[in-house]
């Protein structure tokens, strides 16, 4: 990162541009990419809400559902709580503007054995303006993990100008540099986009429906649902979690340019009295106890859905949104006991039905021959629950009395007929 995009070392992204004229400068520069913008909205807007309604998925099983983002900066500690969680599937962000330190990913990557790896290619303005330097440095990139990584998501966050990017279009033409040389070297790779942050559908459609000669083979998205509150909350009176998935799903079965196989490569809640780690203010942090139960609820919702191949929580150690606290050595918080818990009973699993009735969630799944569901409540209502066989909570624990529902999750096994 440059002067104009400084580096917030504490929350792992930019800090906002502090450089306004700058900022307008480049905004008034992209000002036609509005055009396609508000075109392709009038017209795919409408159609991808009514077919979210429509388009199914009879998949059952998920086997790469459960991923992990992990960094270079935080520690070789990172293998061995991985090794811990026996999460299969990982994802490492590496900045362009470090390709000084290519040797260094490398390595880092080898550390990670039989994973799969995401590798997270994240911009800068200057590979954005050098198209040149992009073709060498990517190409450098893809050398350099042959053998060791097949799947690349390419460019992140990209509708934040702090991220480097003043319009679609120019992630478009980004992009497709990059496909070039895939296509040219490296077919066997698979590219990740658009990797939109947020709820923000209408860069989505954009970077979906367009001119550009462009092809996503997987549908990647920063899908945050509401950082203020529980991931069953609404935006737009409509959109809950599972709403959002299915639109996101409408869009990519409607378009020409990406399948509908959806990664969601980053979400996360911020984590109550972790300033200046934290990365929001204080006012949307969330106590550990939510930011718990909201993961394995964020987790459900989207396994419910059955439209969601893989969900990178962000990240294994942070100490403003992590499931690992480094600033006084490690400390795991209750998130990453629970979070080993949720791999322990559903990585594997097959997803046999979701139900909701007002408040109460019902996940249906089956395992080793044995049926279980996971439940809870999307409320402050408590429910006495009777006739089940095991009940674990979520650290898995068993519970043998006064078994309720709640708003943590709990896992009930059926009785054996």
């Amino acid at each position: 990162m440059n002067e104009k995009f400084p580096w917030d070392k504490h929350s792992d992204q930019p800090y906002p541009l502090r450089d306004k004229k700058y900022k307008t400068s480049m905004r008034k520069k992209n000002v036609k990419d509005y055009i396609p913008l508000i075109f392709y909205n009038l017209i795919i807007f409408p159609l991808a809400l009514f077919f979210s309604f429509v388009f199914k998925s009879k998949q059952k099983t998920f086997p790469d559902f459960f991923a992990l983002c992990v960094n270079l900066d935080k520690g070789e500690e990172q293998v061995t709580l991985v090794e811990e969680l026996k999460c299969k599937n990982l994802q490492i962000r590496m900045p362009l503007c470090e390709i000084h330190r290519l040797d260094e990913y490398v390595s880092f990557v080898k550390k990670f054995k039989n994973k799969n790896i995401l590798l997270s290619i994240l911009q800068d303005r200057e590979h954005i303006e050098d198209k040149v330097l992009l073709r060498k440095d990517i190409t450098l990139i893809f050398s350099a993990f042959k053998g060791l990584i097949t799947q690349f998501q390419i460019g992140n966050a990209i509708n934040r100008s702090k991220w480097g990017f003043f319009s679609i279009g120019e992630y478009l033409e980004f992009y497709k540099v990059v496909q070039n040389i895939r296509d040219e070297d490296f077919s066997s790779y698979s590219l990740v986009g658009p990797s939109v942050i947020d709820f923000e559908f209408h860069f989505t459609i954009r970077a979906l429906f367009n001119k550009h000669d462009v092809k996503y083979d997987k549908l990647g998205a920063l899908l945050y649902v509401d950082r203020r509150g529980k991931p069953e909350n609404t935006q737009m009176s409509i959109f809950d979690t599972s709403k959002k998935i299915s639109f996101l799903h409408a869009l990519g079965k409607l378009s020409l340019k990406s399948s509908s196989d959806i990664l969601l490569t980053e979400t996360n809640w911020p984590i109550s009295n972790t300033a200046p780690y934290a990365p929001t203010s204080e006012k949307e942090c969330v106590s550990l106890e939510d930011y718990t139960n909201y993961m394995l609820r964020y987790y459900f919702l989207a396994l419910g859905s059955k439209k969601v191949q893989s969900v990178y929580w962000h990240q294994l150690i942070a100490p403003g949104y992590g499931l690992v606290d480094n600033r006084d050595g490690l400390k795991k918080r209750i998130a990453f006991d629970a979070y080993k818990t949720m791999l322990h009973f559903v990585q594997g699993a097959s997803i046999e039905n979701y139900s909701v009735s007002k408040d109460l969630h019902v996940l249906t799944c089956k395992k080793d021959k044995k049926s279980f569901d996971i439940i809870w409540s999307s409320s402050d209502r408590n429910i006495e629950l009777e006739e089940l066989d095991l009940v674990y909570d979520k650290l898995g624990k068993e519970i043998k009395e006064n078994v309720k529902i709640s708003q943590s999750p709990i896992y009930a096994f059926h009785k054996v007929k």
